[in-house]
């Protein structure tokens, strides 16, 4: 049962760490160290729920869940192992299953939309010198998006191009090549799969939204690192004002979804994920290395114990 108790600590482990970045501040100013910690919390956490009952079920070998694997896939059964046990093992497997088989669905339900838009784009977009690597779509709302993939394709609106200056158009389409360069889809995929499996569990929700945030802070750097200061900041407030905002399924938008939590600055108005990034953009601050440092080095502390468990 030591196993057992290994792996319930790192699930435990995991929903600790979890609340504190959904609740850290540190986190907008160093959004990539912030993002391969999410990566690693959610890969402890699935590795950890299928391990918990595997161990359990195995416990009579008094083994390692990788050894006592091995021993009963040889036919080897040890004194007290009966069917709850057996039961138990099914459950983890099923455990894995069901994790696999979400990511595997969200995944090819988000290459179906992409296919089909794509197929949209061929017929009713139209390159344009003024959005240089980029297909214009003639809709007079306000749209940038990337559609990911191995070619991956930036669309913004004729409503776009009649919103944003050049300047402030540069700057939100290398946003969008951010997305495509660093394949934030797949970032996004695993944390989406956990919702779909977990819809219940307003933590697993809580912390897909942090993320998705976070990838829209990580483009914001790199479009910023490239333009005038101020040019993204001065797009995203002309897309907050602008009626009505369009981002298909399966693409990477530069204006959507909600925020999760306010930044420390006071505002007299609601907070939305738009706000939140207009803030930061605006505001200038160096990045807290030490608790990025701190925040890495725990994650991965986890995930090395937690897939040491497995194997031993």
């Amino acid at each position: 049962m030591v196993y057992a108790v290994h792996f319930a600590v790192a699930v435990l482990a995991c929903y600790l760490i979890a609340q504190v970045l959904t609740r850290s501040t540190w986190t907008y100013d160093s959004p990539r160290v912030a993002i391969i910690c999410w990566q690693a919390v959610g890969l402890a956490l699935g590795l950890a729920a299928i391990g918990l009952p595997l161990a359990v079920g195995l416990a009579p070998y008094e083994d390692g869940v990788g050894d006592a694997l091995i021993r009963l896939a040889s036919g080897e059964l040890a004194p007290g192992f009966g069917l709850a046990h057996a039961a138990l093992v099914a459950g983890g497997f099923g455990v894995g299953g069901v994790l696999i088989g979400t990511t595997v669905i969200c995944g090819l339900r988000a290459l179906s939309a992409q296919r089909r838009h794509r197929d949209l784009l061929t017929l009713v977009a139209r390159d344009d010198p003024a959005a240089p690597g980029a297909l214009v779509l003639d809709h007079p709302s306000a749209a940038a998006y990337c559609l990911p993939g191995v070619r991956p394709t930036v669309v913004v609106s004729a409503g776009t191009l009649s919103l944003l200056d050049r300047a402030q158009l540069a700057a939100v389409l290398s946003h969008e090549r951010a997305h495509a360069d660093e394949r934030h889809d797949l970032v996004l995929l695993p944390f989406t799969a956990l919702v779909r499996a977990l819809p219940w569990v307003e933590w697993v929700r809580a912390a897909r939204d942090t993320v998705a945030l976070l990838v829209e802070m990580r483009a914001d750097d790199r479009a910023r690192r490239l333009h005038m200061d101020g040019a993204l900041a001065a797009a995203l407030l002309r897309f907050a004002a602008a009626p009505s905002r369009v981002t298909p399924a399966g693409a990477l938008g530069i204006a959507e979804g909600p925020a999760t939590r306010p930044l420390p600055i006071t505002l007299s108005v609601a907070d939305s994920h738009l706000d939140a990034r207009v803030r930061r953009l605006l505001t200038s601050g160096r990045p807290p290395r030490i608790r990025g440092a701190v925040a890495l080095g725990i994650t991965a502390t986890l995930v090395v114990t937690t897939v040491a468990l497995f194997v031993g």
